[in-house]
C-alpha cells in the first residue's frame, strides 16, 4: 500500500515535498531564474530519515523502537499509521522508558524481549557510522536496552543525518560511551583510559547537564564517555578489552549490526545495505 506522506513545513516555509521535488522546465523562451536552494535543518534531516524508514513496516510486526532524536519521529509515524489503519496488529519493545512513554502515549502496543525473544524489525539512530555500517549509539544513555533488543532483530534499520558519517569510530572525536556500574567507577573509568591511552584516550563520566552529579541510566548505571584522538584499530578486539574489564556493563560500539543504513542529505536520501 503506498503510504502518503504529512506535509513537513521546512525552514524556509516551503514544504519538504517542494525541497526536495525536481523542478520543471518552463515552456517560455525565456529561461526562468533558478529557484534559490532550499536548505534543510538537521531536525528535518533527521524526520526524512525516519519516515523512510518506516516505509519499512508492515502490519503485524513485532518492533523494536529506537531512542533518540531520529528515532523518535520514527515512533510518531507507527504511531500516526496505526491511528489511520495503514498499519495494523504491531507490537513495539521500546529501547528505553523515554521511547516506552512516547508509544503509550501514541498508542502503540507493547511487549518485551521475555515475550518475543525474536523481533521483525527495529528502527534507530546513531552517533556515528563508518564506512562499513558498523555504529556508536548510546550519547542519549540507552545502549545496553539498545543493543539487547537490535541484537535480537532480523533486520535492523538505522537512520542517521550526513553529519554522523565518520571515516572510522570516534573519528568524530565526541563520545563513546561505555555502560558501567556504579561502584568504584573511577577504578573502571582509569582501566579505560589506560586501554586505550595508545589512541590518546580520555575518559570522563557524564553528569546531568543540571548539576554535577552522574547520569543514570534505565538500568541505574553509570557512564564513561571515552574521547579519542586517533583510531582504535581492530574494533573487535577493542570490544573484547572493554567487556573483559570487570565493572563494565556494555559499549556502545555496535559491530556488524546494521542491516541497512538510512542517509538523509542536502542532495536527498541514500539507502546502504549490508
Amino acid at each position: 500500500m503506498a503510504i502518503a506522506y504529512p506535509r513537513f513545513v521546512c525552514s524556509d516555509n516551503s514544504t519538504i515535498e517542494e525541497a526536495i521535488k525536481p523542478s520543471s522546465s518552463s515552456s517560455s523562451s525565456i529561461p526562468s531564474p533558478p529557484p534559490p536552494p532550499v536548505f534543510l535543518t538537521q531536525d528535518e534531516l533527521k524526520q526524512i530519515a525516519a519516515y523512510k524508514a518506516v516505509e519499512f513496516v508492515e502490519s503485524g510486526m513485532v518492533l523494536g523502537l529506537g531512542t533518540g532524536s531520529t528515532a523518535k519521529y520514527a515512533v510518531e509515524r507507527i504511531g500516526e499509521l496505526l491511528h489511520q489503519g495503514k498499519l495494523k496488529n504491531i507490537i513495539g519493545i521500546p529501547t528505553s522508558k523515554m521511547t516506552q512513554e512516547q508509544a503509550l502515549s501514541l498508542g502503540i502496543p507493547l511487549s518485551d524481549l521475555n515475550q518475543h525473544p525474536v523481533v521483525d524489525l527495529a528502527i534507530d539512530g546513531a552517533d556515528e557510522v563508518d564506512p562499513y555500517l558498523n555504529l556508536v549509539k548510546g550519547r542519549g544513555g540507552s545502549l545496553l536496552r539498545e543493543k539487547m533488543i537490535e541484537v535480537a532483530c532480523r533486520k535492523f534499520v538505522v537512520i542517521v543525518d550526513e553529519s554522523k558519517l565518520v571515516p572510522y569510530l570516534g573519528g568524530s572525536r565526541l563520545a563513546m560511551p561505555v555502560e558501567i556500574i556504579p561502584f568504584c567507577w573511577k577504578f573502571t573509568a582509569e582501566r579505560l583510559q589506560r586501554l586505550f591511552e595508545d589512541s590518546g584516550c580520555v575518559a570522563k563520566l557524564r553528569t546531568c547537564k543540571d548539576n554535577d552529579e552522574p547520569f543514570v541510566t534505565d538500568n541505574v548505571n553509570y557512564i564513561v564517555d571515552l574521547y579519542f584522538e586517533k583510531d582504535i584499530g581492530d574494533l573487535n578486539v577493542a570490544s573484547d578489552s572493554i567487556l573483559r574489564l570487570a565493572g563494565v556493563v556494555e559499549h556502545g560500539m555496535f559491530l556488524n549490526m546494521a542491516t541497512t543504513v538510512i542517509v538523509a542529505g542536502e542532495l536527498g536520501v541514500t539507502v546502504k545495505n549490508k
